[in-house]
């Protein structure tokens, strides 16, 4: 399927008729599958198409929704995919290439063509546990256009990790901090750097931490000013906002 601007451009050029372009647009605001509608015309509104939450679905309804992106030629960006179900996907979509470690699988396609930002986000993990999380993060940073870098095991149970990474926490432009447990490294970081920081809760810790929900409300609850917080273990969303104040 062609996108919009080649169906004006076709039209324009006499290739194609008004009423087929009137058919075109009919389509733009989804693709109705029943079990889906598919929102073709995002990319045009946001200028980053519809992401595919894989968890919940199954393998048919991932490969139908990831097709019809692929069709009006859109960058496609399946999130929360195991490795189990990328395999089938993947033998069935052969253009889309999977990332173990982020779980995430993409056609290759930038989301903001053209959009290349110039400032670094750096990605900041308080455990090695946290890494899963803070691969999506990377991996979302990059498809949209942004310069991400990784600092990793860093939590404020040994406080000299973070201390001897000063002088790259205040080069970022935007810092994503991820931790599990008590929560407390984002408000740590925040209070020695000048730029946003995008707080990331895990469900990362033993029972108390409530599968994420204590960290989530301790960095709720920062003191350090300037320190947002997305939902627990939701790495694609940070990287997405983290990507947005960036300008990528």
């Amino acid at each position: 399927m062609p996108s919009l601007r080649q169906v004006l451009s076709q039209y324009k050029a006499g290739r194609v008729s008004r009423a087929q372009v009137l058919d075109f647009l009919n389509e733009l605001p989804y693709k109705n599958l029943r079990f889906a509608k598919v929102d073709t015309h995002r990319l045009l509104r946001r200028r980053s198409p519809e992401v595919i939450y894989a968890k919940g679905k199954s393998v048919q309804q991932i490969v139908r929704i990831a097709s019809v992106l692929h069709e009006a030629g859109q960058p496609v960006f399946i999130t929360k995919l195991t490795p189990a179900a990328a395999r089938q996907i993947c033998r069935r979509l052969e253009w889309l290439s999977y990332h173990p470690q982020a779980q995430v699988a993409t056609n290759g396609v930038s989301a903001r063509a053209g959009a290349k930002s110039k400032k670094k986000v750096l990605v900041v993990t308080a455990g090695t546990s946290d890494l899963p999380v803070a691969e999506e993060a990377m991996a979302t940073l990059r498809w949209m256009g942004c310069a991400a870098q990784g600092i990793f095991d860093v939590g404020v149970a040994g406080l000299h990790r973070i201390l001897a990474q000063r002088g790259t926490l205040r080069r970022a432009a935007v810092i994503i901090v991820i931790a599990g447990m008590d929560g407390a490294l984002p408000s740590v970081i925040s209070g020695l750097v000048k730029c946003p920081v995008v707080a990331v809760p895990t469900s990362t810790g033993y029972g108390a931490s409530f599968k994420g929900v204590a960290p989530l409300l301790t960095m709720l609850n920062s003191c350090s000013p300037g320190v947002s917080v997305v939902n627990i273990d939701n790495g694609f969303g940070a990287g997405y906002l983290a990507a947005l104040i960036a300008g990528g």
